[in-house]
């Protein structure tokens, strides 16, 4: 029987309602949102985007970032938050308490890279600066440590302008020397949780050049590797170059000794398990008709296990020291293996903290907001696993994409390829990432520390 009017009204006025009514919860929710998009906008033009500029164009090395966490700590102030200045170093700690609740830690890193850039950015660097060895380099955030803590700041006065949002105590932290690994650990030795108080949680993002400009990345997992360094250094018996039967070339058994370690990864490792070893420098001699006595090797060893990594550490000593017997080196002249600069463990997301967080986002910004899966094709290394470690504190450190989609269009056309990380070429479109990266992090600090 075909309704009449009456009854089809009836029947569909409580879906009417509902309907209503959900549009009518959504409005403020969804004003919020927007609300919180437009000021980090006004805020970038106003303040970020010179910002930014200015640490581009001052880049400064691994605890020489003294102008960096000077000019950091100046914003973080003005925001509105206590800052002490000089912990592990020149690192930075900015706290802003907000009654009770969680402590919540967010870290950006500062430091640049001994590189001279190429990038033809109108603001492209021109720094120079001697290194700890005195030694004058070209300096370059080659790798986009500049959007973080410029995205520290914005996330800063976000959240000063909403402490009618959120309770708890807010903890900001500019880390020196991510780049040679040593500053998160310094800050540690330096009782950063003693003086300050230990978080609940921790976050921290980098920009990723490999991803669309704006988009979020956050994985159920490792999203770092961890790494060690390694020297190497090969005695050998010095001689003239038109005479090696009376020596023993440190270059050749240098050589064969970088061809050996290969074997390790290919031949001891299982398939499946994450490993490289690569051998990053190597130097001996002073003339081509000299045969020296001695070369060095400096090595970046990558592993995601504690057992994988003690294979490829006692692995790389056996190899080193009896490819020097096979040569037929003297004991007290086979090569010495020695670990420096500090040990990295993997970076470990803490998994039911990063789904809360994914759908954090998801809710407030769509599926959209996410870039694309890909399968992790490097093994990368970062230090914040020292502040979350050991005690554990869950954490969460996501990736916001840097370059834009035409980029990659143009690339897959045969156009220019989008330069990576560490390149004297690498650049990033800076307003998207640095928006984004303060919106992933207001949103979730939001939820984290929510009334």
């Amino acid at each position: 029987m075909k309704p009449n009017f009456f009854m089809s009204q009836t029947r569909l006025r409580p879906i009417y309602f509902a309907v209503a009514l959900v549009c009518g919860l959504s409005q403020p929710s969804l004003a919020a949102d927007n609300e919180l998009k437009l000021a980090i906008a006004k805020n970038y033009n106003a303040q970020l985007k010179p910002l930014f500029e200015y640490f581009h164009q001052n880049p400064e090395l691994s605890f020489m970032e003294v102008n960096t966490s000077a000019r950091l700590a100046k914003e973080l102030r003005a925001a509105g938050f206590e800052v002490t200045e000089g912990v592990g170093k020149t690192g930075v700690v900015a706290m802003l308490k907000n009654g009770p609740g969680p402590l919540v830690m967010l870290r950006a890193d500062m430091d640049g890279l001994p590189l001279e850039e190429k990038s033809g950015l109108p603001y492209a660097s021109k720094v120079q600066q001697k290194d700890p060895d005195g030694k004058l380099q070209h300096v370059m955030h080659a790798c986009g440590h500049d959007v973080h803590i410029t995205s520290l700041v914005g996330t800063a006065v976000q959240m000063a302008a909403r402490k009618s949002q959120w309770t708890g105590t807010l903890m900001l932290v500019g880390q020196p020397a991510e780049e040679r690994v040593g500053g998160a650990a310094l800050m540690m030795k330096d009782q950063i949780w003693k003086r300050f108080g230990q978080p609940k949680y921790a976050l921290a993002f980098h920009v990723d050049s490999g991803s669309e400009a704006g988009k979020i990345t956050a994985e159920e997992g490792s999203p770092y590797s961890g790494v060690d360094t390694v020297e190497i250094t090969v005695h050998g018996i010095g001689t003239h170059g038109a005479y090696p039967h009376l020596g023993k070339d440190p270059v050749v058994i240098g050589a064969q000794i970088v061809m050996a370690l290969q074997t390790i990864v290919t031949r001891e490792v299982a398939p499946r398990e994450p490993a490289v070893i690569t051998v990053g420098s190597f130097h001996s001699g002073t003339k081509s008709n000299i045969i020296s006595d001695q070369a060095k090797l400096q090595l970046s060893v990558r592993s995601e296990s504690k057992e994988t990594r003690a294979l490829l550490l006692s692995a790389i000593k056996r190899v080193a020291i009896n490819t020097g017997r096979a040569a037929g080196l003297p004991e007290n002249l086979l090569p010495e293996v020695v670990e420096v600069d500090t040990p990295t463990p993997p970076t470990l997301n803490d998994i039911p903290l990063t789904q809360r967080l994914k759908k954090v986002w998801t809710d407030k910004l769509g599926k959209e907001a996410f870039a694309a899966p890909k399968m992790r094709d490097g093994m990368g290394a970062e230090d914040f696993p020292f502040f979350v470690s050991e005690p554990y504190i869950p954490s969460v450190y996501f990736s916001i994409g840097g370059t834009p989609k035409e980029d990659f269009d143009n690339e897959k056309k045969g156009g220019p390829a989008v330069p990576g990380h560490h390149s004297p070429i690498f650049k990033i479109t800076p307003e998207p990432a640095v928006r984004a990266g303060i919106e992933a992090s207001v949103l979730a600090l939001l939820d984290l520390m929510k009334k």
